[in-house]
């Protein structure tokens, strides 16, 4: 196995469950924050939701964190991270991708995998908002295969905006996954997906007055891409879309500090996808044997029950103490 491996000790062996428990639990309250727009070249706005501590100064740190496929800055792990780092003095900006979150109507574009230009106007917008503050970007599962295309886009240009990246379940390869969600015993992933993409579908074309779109009744995630997301993002097919947005092609040439973490029962995402490709030192990758898709529900329930979130936060403050 390539790759430093870390010893979770999972509360269930199953991807199943370890998945289902690590999206379905969520007993996090709202955490009080300021919206802040940024304006895109097409002229769609993102919002961000900004958690600033009682007395965190213009010199300390921020992270900002990415979001999943569906998700927005209300996701539970975005609310679970952003408050355990607002607790710990350090600034949360969640990031909604285009039409999520607070962000919803603001956007006629669509994000998806590759949406990595979208997050580069957003660090250049943070970095006026807070030019002393040292800055991290944190990706979770589609969130993440953005982060880590960001950070090998940029190189060595990276280090004016960002200190570090962490990347947890990132699709690197999009084609792979996009082979995952076609298994049998991942239907109830994919359709689950689907429900959640048709709605925002419907709710785009429908709020902008749009032209109706042509997605058949029954339709498959790999259908979705071919007729919708890759014409809209003008891509000539799935297959094109997959290989431009997959942050694969890019990760050896990431120059910033990163730490990219995998489960190897992640139903849809191989953790082996970075193995047959040669990293550079600053990029480490990490894997757990059990985890499912960024469940990792743990064991010890009073201390590591989100053990996700306690790694996050450990690497985060390696982060800091490496700068300092």
């Amino acid at each position: 196995m390539k790759g430093s491996f870390l010893n979770f000790k999972p509360l269930i062996k199953s991807s199943y469950y370890q998945t289902l428990i690590g999206s379905a639990i969520d007993f996090e309250p709202e955490l009080k924050s300021k919206s802040h727009h940024v304006a895109l070249q097409d002229g769609d706005l993102i919002a961000l939701e900004i958690s600033t501590p009682k007395n965190w100064k213009e010199g300390d740190w921020s992270v900002l964190m990415i979001h999943g496929l569906c998700g927005s800055h209300k996701s539970h792990y975005m609310k679970r991270i952003a408050r355990k780092l607002y607790k710990s003095g350090i600034q949360a900006i969640r990031i909604n991708l285009r039409g999520c979150g607070s962000g919803k109507g603001l956007a006629k574009g669509i994000y998806h995998s590759g949406s990595s230009n979208d997050i580069f106007k957003v660090l250049e917008s943070v970095k006026e908002l807070f030019p002393k503050s040292p800055k991290l970007l944190l990706g979770v599962s589609l969130g993440a295969n953005i982060s880590l295309k960001l950070a090998g886009e940029l190189g060595s240009e990276g280090e004016k905006y960002l200190k570090g990246v962490i990347a947890v379940s990132p699709p690197a390869e999009l084609l792979s996954s996009a082979r995952l969600f076609t298994l049998p015993e991942n239907q109830i992933y994919a359709n689950y997906f689907l429900k959640l993409l048709v709605s925002e579908v419907n709710f785009r074309h429908k709020y902008f007055d749009l032209a109706p779109h042509n997605l058949p009744k029954c339709v498959t995630l790999a259908q979705f891409d071919e007729i919708y997301t890759a014409p809209i993002a003008k891509f000539s097919s799935a297959l094109e879309y997959y290989y431009y947005s997959s942050s694969k092609r890019v990760v050896s040439k990431i120059a910033l500090p990163t730490k990219i973490l995998f489960a190897n029962d992640d139903p849809i995402i191989k953790a082996s996808i970075l193995d047959d490709i040669t990293l550079p030192s600053n990029v480490s990758v990490y894997k757990t044997e059990h985890g499912g898709h960024i469940g990792f529900v743990g064991l010890n329930i009073f201390k590591e029950f989100r053990w996700m979130d306690k790694i996050v936060i450990d690497w985060i403050f390696e982060a800091i103490k490496s700068a300092n």
